[in-house]
């Protein structure tokens, strides 16, 4: 059941006075920080055009955030499994910490327990999950003018040379340098949560998260884009989560999102054919094939549709079958029945 949030105004007036009565109702993540906070902490209050308020830890976690070391919010966690629960709060006590598989044993824990958790709540593993916050938080630290040096030993690392090396290892250029970085995190919708990639430029990855191929796709666009992936907060985020939530209100017909895609001419011609689809409007895979000038390249076009990694933006899921049947959709049939219904509805 969807918990129902108070005004705005009201939770952050709450946050002001370290109301105790709104304790387990919201938490709120401030952006200028990455991090997420109780009601009641003793922290310095940030603006509140600076903040976004959650139901739960498990939103704020989704959405990027950290948790505070001040007032430990994951002490409220309760969506969190009783097991699981300890290792939290260690992780909450150093988030700067490298937890080895070992370690976790010996404190009884498995660590292939705790890999699937966190495979299965946020999408990646638990090492991953530490890592990639990490550098993450280092990474924010030095395009806001932070040194190196700075970021490195705020971040929990005993030399310079470690941290740049594990940031370059993750990152693929060196800390303080220009390099391609993709910034990733997860937008909860309707048909559950998606998986969104951006960069100044614009938005280059939009999956949902249980797809089969993710991965796939997403060691391709590495590939392609000559990138690495950090998780964390960008305008561009904020503006295709924007746009996703007015699309599904059914607001919006069209994005006008810039975007960035990397593929075969091939692809590129099939892509740029979606990109033209009207709103509402289907095409089969023939006359897809048709349109990109090889009436014969159905299954050709039927691949190049599949290797698209900016669903709905990038409307694949308007091409059926020639008898009209509704396949071929790589995050999976149901959805695609449930995007085309909703657009006849709201044509």
């Amino acid at each position: 059941m969807k918990t129902t949030l108070p005004t705005i105004d009201e939770m952050y007036q709450a946050l002001l006075d370290k109301d105790s009565h709104y304790e387990g109702v919201f938490v709120v993540g401030v952006r200028t920080t990455g991090i997420f906070c109780r009601p009641t902490c003793t922290a310095r209050k940030p603006k509140q055009e600076n903040v976004e308020f959650f139901s739960s830890a498990k939103d704020a976690l989704a959405n990027g955030y950290r948790a505070c070391k001040v007032c430990r919010p994951m002490k409220q966690y309760e969506e969190s499994p009783e097991w699981l629960v300890p290792l939290l709060k260690k992780v909450e006590d150093k988030p700067e910490k490298k937890w080895r598989d070992y370690e976790l044993t010996e404190m009884g824990f498995s660590p292939s327990r705790v890999r699937r958790y966190f495979k299965k709540t946020h999408g990646i593993t638990f090492q991953a999950y530490l890592r990639m916050n990490r550098i993450n938080g280092a990474f924010l630290k030095i395009k806001e003018g932070q040194t190196v040096t700075q970021s490195a030993y705020e971040q929990g690392y005993d030399s310079l040379s470690g941290f740049s090396e594990t940031f370059k290892n993750l990152a693929g250029f060196s800390p303080g340098k220009e390099g391609n970085m993709v910034t990733i995190n997860r937008i909860p919708t309707p048909l559950g949560p998606m998986m969104v990639g951006v960069t100044d430029e614009g938005l280059c990855l939009l999956e949902f998260t249980n797809r089969k191929m993710l991965e796939t796709q997403i060691d391709v666009l590495k590939k392609r884009m000559r990138c690495e992936l950090v998780t964390g907060k960008h305008p561009m985020i904020d503006k295709v989560t924007n746009q996703l939530n007015e699309y599904f209100s059914g607001s919006r017909k069209d994005f006008d999102i810039p975007l960035v895609v990397s593929g075969t001419e091939f692809q590129q011609r099939v892509w740029s054919a979606l990109l033209k689809i009207p709103y509402s409007i289907t095409r089969s895979y023939k006359q897809q094939a048709d349109i990109v000038g090889d009436v014969k390249a159905v299954r050709a076009v039927a691949r190049a549709n599949g290797e698209n990694r900016i669903a709905i933006i990038i409307p694949c899921h308007r091409i059926i079958g020639s008898d009209g049947s509704i396949v071929g959709y790589g995050g999976g049939v149901h959805r695609k029945q449930w995007l085309l219904k909703h657009e006849f509805e709201n044509q």
